[in-house]
């Protein structure tokens, strides 16, 4: 009797293990040797980015929503020709030259494809000396282009009213051409043009562009933008 159930206990166990056996054999795969390795493709990003960097003019101050402003009107625009890019809206009211470059590290922290620089504007209504302004504008564009050389950087040309003086005013608005020329990248002329001096355009304050004015801001901007994101 004790025999028999030794036996059975035998079987038992013998069956038990030539389970957990045939249960390993099923997951083990069989292909892999030991020195085989598995490589991960590295994901690449093909949709190309547009950052716009610069003041309330690109942050879109005092519109009801930032879908009014005229980044994300380019967008529109981008996405109704099924251009693959993505843009970025990195404006800030208050912005300067200065706490311009200041936070522009943390902006280039992403990829960057396309840079609009909007900046001067504050510089030019606070009477800040030319050449300050002139220097930031340049150091920008040389951290831009440090951290990737292959960076389409678009200058937005400015002008301010004449309330510094003419000399002041004349100077400053040169800033933006002389720089585009001299770091041979693109220009759009005047961001505020056809809206800076018409009242129905403009906010109470006078100065920032009006939802309607935005949509005069994008066809501005376009009329650069356009070649460089086509070709």
């Amino acid at each position: 009797m004790q025999t028999f159930l030794k036996f059975r206990y035998f079987l038992l166990f013998s069956l038990l293990f030539s389970c957990k056996d045939a249960a390993v054999s099923k997951t083990t795969p069989e292909s892999i040797s030991e020195n085989e390795t598995t490589t991960v493709q590295p994901t690449i990003e093909k949709t190309k980015r547009i950052l716009f960097f610069g003041d309330s003019l690109t942050a879109g101050y005092g519109l009801e929503s930032e879908e009014d402003a005229f980044p994300a009107l380019i967008q529109q625009r981008l996405d109704s020709l099924q251009l693959d890019f993505t843009v970025v809206n990195a404006g800030l009211s208050g912005e300067t030259t200065a706490s311009g470059k200041n936070r522009l590290n943390w902006v280039l922290n992403q990829k960057v494809d396309y840079f609009i620089l909007e900046l001067g504007a504050n510089d030019g209504l606070r009477g800040i000396p030319l050449e300050e302004t002139r220097a930031n504008l340049q150091a920008i564009i040389d951290m831009v282009l440090k951290k990737n050389p292959a960076t389409v950087v678009v200058i937005a040309g400015m002008q301010i009213p004449p309330n510094m003086g003419t000399a002041y005013t004349k100077e400053f608005r040169k800033i933006f051409p002389d720089l585009a020329a001299q770091n041979n990248v693109e220009l759009i002329p005047f961001l505020l043009a056809n809206v800076a001096g018409i009242p129905d355009l403009n906010q109470a304050d006078g100065i920032h562009p009006t939802t309607e004015a935005q949509k005069i801001l994008a066809d501005n901007v376009w009329e650069i933008l356009k070649e460089l994101v086509e070709s």
